[in-house]
């Protein structure tokens, strides 16, 4: 009789929830990273730890020794 009413129950149903759920997650994972994220992948690791140790995380020992281990190794950028 009237079946024609129950047919968004049906497989249109889910084909809905398939596209918001694909365009929801899409969205989701395409965020931007945060700035406060993003410059720790951006700066060299002197730069690093110069900020470290301005914000008074390392000594000046650890400072120093940290600094001298990242000028002798050949894959860091010379600053």
């Amino acid at each position: 009789m009237y079946w024609y009413h129950w047919q968004f129950f049906g497989m249109h149903f889910f084909w809905w929830m398939f596209w918001v759920l694909l365009i929801v997650s899409f969205f989701s994972l395409a965020l931007p990273v945060p700035r406060s994220r993003m410059r720790l992948y951006l700066d060299d690791p002197l730069a690093i730890l110069r900020r470290r140790y301005a914000a008074g995380e390392i000594t000046t020992a650890e400072y120093e020794e940290r600094k001298a281990h990242i000028k002798q190794d050949p894959r860091s950028p010379k600053s």
